[in-house]
C-alpha cells in the first residue's frame, strides 16, 4: 500500500508491520486540529453561488468547565456541519457565550472578584476544552454577550423597539426572588421557586419594562404549523403556553356597598354557568383595593396573598384562601339566586379581567376553595353514561367530556353547543359576549442586578423617560461595584446612575435595571451572521444566512428561549433588520447524559472517580475504603457528583472515542447512559478501524474492475448500501443507526479474506467509504487514515460518497410464509418472483406442510416480495 505522511514523504510499508501499529490518539488529534486551524478549514463566507447551511447549537453559559451534555450537544451539531459541508453546502457553524447572569454575581460575592473576571476566565477555559473536541467551528465569529461590542447593538435595538411601540414600562405585580433579589418571569418560576436560587418566590409591585410579545400571539401560534422540522412536542408546548382560548365576558350585577354595581368576569367555560357557586376577584382587583381602604382584615389578607408568586405553579401549589366581601352577585339565568363574592389568592389580575366565577364541580381550584368554605358543588357536565340525578363529585373535579345537566335550557347539549348557546343568550340579554383570550403575557425584561445589559433609558423629573442618544451607546457597566450587601449594585453606585438629561440638561438618573439574559440569547443567531458589523446586523449577511437551518439544544428551552427568540426575530423584522420571521427552520432536542449515583454510608455523594470495585464485587470509597451504595441513574449533575469530566475522557481515549460513544449508545433524542464499558468499547472500535488501514489493498485511485468474484461483489454491494443507509440516517438524525451500519460494514471488511487485484481494489473502495462515512463522527481518525491511504487532499475537503444505484438493487428478497396469519417459515426468492412460483416454494416448506396436514387450502394471499399467506378451511 502506498502512504504519505504529513511531511509529504511516500514509501511502501509492510502490511503485517502496519497492523501492529498502535493508534497515537493524542499526537494525531492535536496535529489535525492544528492543520484545520492553520488552513481556516471552517471559516464561512457568504457566497450567493453556493447553497448555504447554518448549523447552530444553543450556546453555553461559561460556568467554568464543559460537561458531558456539552459534548453530546456539540458532537451532534458537528456531525451535521461536517456532513453538510461534504455534501457541498456553504456551512456556517459558529460558537459564542451566553455570558450575562446571576451565577457570575454569585461567584463574585463568594470569591470577592469581579463578575467579568470570573466570566472571561471561564470562557478561556471552556474554549480550550471545546477545541479539544475537534469541532468544525468558525472561531473567527466568536461572540460573548457580556462584551460591550455585543450589547451596544442590543441597546440600539431596544431604542428602535421603543420607538416602534414594541416596548413599554408600567407598574406590575411580579415574581420576586428574595435570594437573587431580582424579578423572575413566570417561566423562570418552577414549582413556586426561583429557577436559579431555589428560593420561594414572592409577589411585588414594581415599575417594569415589557416587550409586547402578546401583539404577536396569533402569529406565533399560527406559524407553529409551518415549523414542520420542529419536534411536535415542542410545538404543542408552545401552543399550550400561548394558550388561545375562546370564551365569554359576563357582566354580573352586584348588590352591596355603594360604588360597585357591576363585575366583569371572563371564562373559558360559559357552559358551566349553572354550576357557579361563587365569584372571586384578584387581591389587586379595584374592587378589593377599594374595600381594603376601610377593611384592615382584608388589607392583611392581601399582604398574605403577596407572599405567593405570580406564576401558575405557585398558584397551584398554594393553599386556596379567600376573603368574603359584602357584595353578592345576581346569577344571570337563575332568578332570585345570588353568588357570594370573594377576594381569592388564586385569581391573578393579569389573566382575563382579574375576576372569575367558580364552578367547583369542574375545576379543581374552585373545588378546593368550595370545600374549604362550604360552598355548593353542583355537577353540570356529566359523563355520557352517567345519571344526572345520581352523579356526584368527590375530592376530584370532573373535567372530562360529557353532556350538560342541571342546567335548565342547556340540559342534554354537548359542551361546545352549550358554550355557543350560553353566549348567545348572554348577548341577547346584554350581559355578555364572546371573547378570545390568551394565556401568554407580555415579557417582563427588567432585572434588578448588575451583571446584565444596561437598559439605555434616563429618568428625568421634567422630561420623563428619555432614550439615551445613539451616539452615547453603549451604556457600559461600571467596574467599581461591590457585592457586600443584597440588592442591585447599580442602584447604590455613587456616580454611575447620575447623569444629565439629554433633552433638558438637568440632573437625571440612569435606569438601574438591566435586561433579562434571555434577551441576549434571542438574537445571537442573527449576530453570528456578521459578528463584526458596526450595526446590529449586516442586512446582506442575515438575508443570506438566516434562518438557521438546524438548531440543536435541550427540550428545557422549549418555552423560555425558543418563544422569546421567535418574538424577537419578528420584532427585528418589523424594524427592518431582517427579512425572516422565524429564526430556526429546523430544531432537534437531544436527550440528557445520565450516570449512576454513588453515596457513602453517611449519605454523602461521591464522584465515579472516587470509587473502585473490591474483589468481592462491591463498590468502595478509594480514600476511606468505606462501602458505597449505588443509586439509580440520573442526569449528570454537580450536586449529585455523578459527573464524568470530558477532559479526562479526552485525555485518556481521545475526542473521537468520546464523540463515537455519544452517537452510538442510544437514539439522540433520548437520554444516554454513560458507562465505562461503553467508552471502552468505543475505544476498541477506534483501534480496530485503525488496524484496518494496514490491510493489503490497491493503490489510491485504482478503479474497481467491472467483473468481480461473488464475494467481492457482495462486499461492494454492502459498501454502497451502507453509503445509502448512513446518508439517510444522518438526514434524519438517526445517528445511532448510522453507527450500527458502519459497524456492520467494518465487520464485513474484517471478514473479507479474498485475494487478487479485484479484491484489493474492492477492499480499498470499502475502507475509503468507511473513512468518509465516519469522517463527521470521528474526524481526527478519519483524517489520519485518509492521509495514510495515500491522499494528499484533506478529508474535510472531500465530497460525501455517493451510492451507485445499480449496486443497491438486491437480487433476492426474504419472503415470510404464513398459515392463517401465523409465521411458519421464510424463503429466499428472486426479486419480483411471480405468484405461482412463490406459492409453490411456500407450499414446499416442511413447516408449512405440517401445518396444513389434513386440511384444505381455500386461498393464498400473495404480497409481492413480502408475504405468502396460506388460508385453509
Amino acid at each position: 500500500m502506498t502512504g504519505r505522511n504529513m511531511a509529504g514523504e511516500t514509501g511502501q510499508e509492510d502490511g503485517a508491520e502496519r497492523r501492529q501499529e498502535r493508534y497515537n490518539v493524542k499526537e494525531t488529534e492535536a496535529r489535525w486540529q492544528a492543520v484545520w486551524e492553520d488552513r481556516n478549514s471552517f471559516a464561512a463566507t457568504a457566497d450567493a453561488a453556493r447553497p448555504k447551511y447554518y448549523v447552530l447549537e444553543m450556546f453555553p453559559y461559561p460556568s467554568g468547565r464543559i460537561h458531558m451534555g456539552h459534548v453530546r450537544n456539540y458532537t451532534m451539531g458537528d456531525v451535521v456541519a461536517r456532513y453538510k459541508r461534504a455534501q457541498g453546502y456553504n456551512v456556517l457553524h459558529p460558537m459564542g457565550w451566553d455570558a450575562f447572569g446571576m451565577p457570575a454575581e454569585n461567584a463574585a460575592m463568594e470569591q470577592n472578584s469581579h463578575p467579568g473576571t470570573w466570566t472571561y476566565a471561564n470562557i478561556d477555559t471552556m474554549r480550550g476544552q471545546l477545541k479539544m473536541m475537534g469541532l468544525s467551528l468558525d472561531w473567527s465569529r466568536e461572540i460573548a454577550t457580556c462584551h460591550p461590542e455585543y450589547y451596544r447593538h442590543e441597546q440600539k435595538m431596544f431604542l428602535d423597539f421603543l420607538r416602534e411601540g414594541l416596548l413599554y414600562r408600567r407598574k406590575s405585580w411580579v415574581n420576586w426572588d428574595p435570594v437573587d433579589n431580582t424579578v423572575l418571569a413566570n417561566e423562570q418560576v418552577i414549582d413556586g421557586l426561583g429557577w436559579r436560587s431555589g428560593a420561594k418566590v414572592e409577589r411585588r409591585e414594581l415599575d417594569q419594562w415589557f416587550f409586547r410579545i402578546t401583539d404577536f400571539s396569533d402569529e406565533l401560534l399560527a406559524a407553529l404549523e409551518e415549523l414542520e422540522r420542529w419536534p411536535s412536542k415542542v410545538r404543542i408546548m408552545q401552543e399550550n403556553w400561548i394558550g388561545r382560548s375562546t370564551g365569554a365576558r359576563i357582566e354580573f350585577s352586584l348588590s352591596g356597598p355603594a360604588g360597585s354595581d357591576r363585575l366583569e368576569v371572563f371564562t373559558t367555560r360559559p357552559d358551566t354557568i349553572f354550576g357557579a357557586s361563587f365569584l372571586a376577584v384578584s387581591a389587586h382587583h379595584p374592587l378589593a383595593g377599594a374595600l381594603a381602604e376601610q377593611d384592615g382584615a382584608l388589607k392583611d389578607f392581601i399582604a398574605e396573598c403577596d407572599r405567593v408568586g405570580t406564576s401558575e405553579e405557585a398558584i397551584e401549589t398554594a393553599e386556596k384562601m379567600g376573603y368574603r366581601t359584602p357584595w353578592v352577585a345576581r346569577h344571570p339565568f337563575r332568578d332570585g339566586e345570588t353568588l357570594p363574592v370573594y377576594v381569592a389568592n388564586f385569581v391573578l389580575m393579569e389573566y382575563g379581567t382579574g375576576a372569575i366565577f367558580g364552578c367547583p364541580a369542574h375545576d379543581q381550584r374552585d373545588l378546593d376553595f368550595a370545600r374549604k368554605y362550604d360552598l355548593p358543588v353542583r355537577p353540570v357536565v356529566i359523563p355520557p353514561d352517567a345519571d344526572a340525578a345520581g352523579f356526584e363529585v368527590g375530592d376530584e373535579a370532573y373535567t372530562g367530556p360529557g353532556r350538560l345537566a342541571n342546567s335548565d335550557f342547556l340540559d342534554g347539549l354537548e359542551v361546545e353547543a352549550a358554550k355557543a348557546e350560553t353566549i348567545a343568550r348572554l348577548e341577547a340579554k346584554g350581559e355578555g359576549e364572546a371573547r378570545t383570550t390568551y394565556r401568554l403575557r407580555d415579557w417582563g425584561v427588567s432585572r434588578q442586578r448588575y451583571w446584565g445589559c444596561p437598559i439605555p433609558v434616563i429618568h428625568c423629573d421634567d422630561c420623563g423617560l428619555v432614550p439615551v442618544p445613539e451616539k452615547d451607546l453603549p451604556v457600559t457597566l461600571p467596574d467599581d461595584v461591590t457585592f457586600d450587601q443584597p440588592g442591585n449594585p447599580l442602584a447604590r453606585h455613587p456616580t454611575w446612575k447620575h447623569v444629565d438629561c439629554p433633552e433638558c440638561g438637568k440632573p437625571a438618573r440612569r435606569e438601574t435595571d438591566t435586561l433579562d439574559t434571555f434577551v441576549e440569547s434571542s438574537w445571537y443567531q442573527a449576530r453570528f451572521c456578521s459578528p463584526r458589523s458596526d450595526a446590529p446586523v449586516d442586512r446582506a449577511a442575515v438575508d443570506y444566512w438566516l434562518p438557521v437551518d438546524q438548531y440543536i439544544g435541550g427540550i428545557e428551552h422549549a418555552i423560555l428561549h425558543l418563544l422569546y427568540a421567535r418574538f424577537f426575530t419578528r420584532a427585528m423584522e418589523r424594524c427592518g433588520y431582517l427579512s425572516v420571521k422565524e429564526p430556526f427552520a429546523g430544531l432537534f432536542t437531544q436527550g440528557m447524559v445520565c450516570h449512576e449515583t454513588y453515596r457513602t454510608e453517611t449519605g454523602a455523594w461521591v464522584t465515579p472517580a472516587e470509587i473502585e470495585k473490591a474483589e468481592s464485587g462491591d463498590w468502595r470509597h478509594v480514600a476511606s475504603g468505606a462501602p458505597i451504595t449505588v443509586g439509580r441513574s440520573e442526569k449528570m449533575s454537580k450536586s449529585k457528583k455523578n459527573v464524568v469530566d470530558p477532559e479526562d475522557i479526552i485525555a485518556t481515549y481521545g475526542a473521537d472515542t468520546a464523540r463515537w460513544f455519544m452517537l452510538s449508545d442510544s437514539p439522540p433524542d433520548r437520554d444516554l447512559e454513560w458507562t465505562e464499558a461503553g467508552i471502552a468499547g468505543a475505544w476498541r472500535f477506534v483501534n480496530r478501524l485503525w488496524r484496518l488501514g494496514g490491510s493489503e489493498m490497491a493503490a489510491a485511485g485504482t478503479p474497481v474492475p467491472d467483473a468481480l468474484p461473488d464475494a467481492a461483489l457482495a462486499l461492494r454491494q454492502q459498501v454502497h448500501r451502507a453509503i445509502d443507509g448512513v446518508t439517510d440516517n444522518l438526514e434524519k438524525f438517526h445517528f445511532n443507526r448510522a453507527v450500527a451500519r458502519i459497524y456492520e460494514l467494518v465487520n464485513a471488511l474484517v471478514d473479507f479474506r479474498e485475494t487478487g487485484d479485484a479484491a484489493r481494489a474492492v477492499r480499498r473502495e470499502a475502507l475509503e467509504a468507511v473513512i468518509r462515512l465516519v469522517g463527521p463522527m470521528m474526524p481526527h481518525l478519519a483524517e489520519e487514515m485518509w492521509r495514510r491511504l495515500g491522499h494528499e487532499s484533506l478529508l474535510v475537503e472531500t465530497p460525501w460518497p455517493e451510492a451507485d444505484p445499480a449496486l443497491l438493487v438486491e437480487d433476492t428478497v426474504t419472503v415470510a410464509v404464513q398459515v392463517r396469519g401465523k409465521l411458519r417459515a421464510t424463503i429466499e426468492l428472486p426479486r419480483d418472483t411471480d405468484q405461482k412460483t412463490a406459492e409453490a416454494a411456500a407450499l414446499a416448506e416442511p413447516n408449512v406442510q405440517a401445518a396444513l396436514e389434513g386440511k384444505t387450502v381455500n386461498r393464498i394471499i400473495f404480497v409481492p416480495n413480502r408475504i405468502v399467506n396460506v388460508v385453509h378451511g
